[in-house]
């Protein structure tokens, strides 16, 4: 169908395309919208994490007691990422006060039952 020769040159060219294309200014323009965009993310992400951070730390403090499973929750799933983030600050020392505070267990009874 085709000669080896017309199948070389079309891998060459497309081979060239492709390089040309990758190392040209529009390539490396779309790279660095999608780190802004990412960076854009992950400070919207540290500052939900802070506003929940902060809203249950200082209920479970006004409370002056919390579970061990808040603990585990607040503690596992929302400080830990947020500080691998790069957040720190307020949240932080609202975390050690946290840590402070005594367990608790709370039996919850629904329609006569205990959970």
């Amino acid at each position: 169908m085709f000669d080896p020769d017309t199948i070389n040159r079309v891998i060459e060219l497309v081979g060239a395309f492709l390089i040309a294309h990758i190392t040209s200014s529009g390539f490396w323009a779309y790279i660095a919208r999608k780190r802004e965009k990412r960076s854009l993310q992950t400070e919207l992400l540290v500052g939900l994490a802070h506003d929940r951070i902060t809203w249950l730390s200082l209920m479970y403090i006004d409370r002056g007691f919390i579970t061990a499973d808040e603990h585990e929750n607040l503690q596992e799933y929302l400080f830990k990422p947020y500080e691998k983030l790069g957040g720190n600050g307020s949240a932080k020392r609202l975390i050690e006060e946290v840590n402070r505070l005594p367990t608790k267990t709370i039996v919850i009874k629904h329609n006569k039952k205990e959970i």
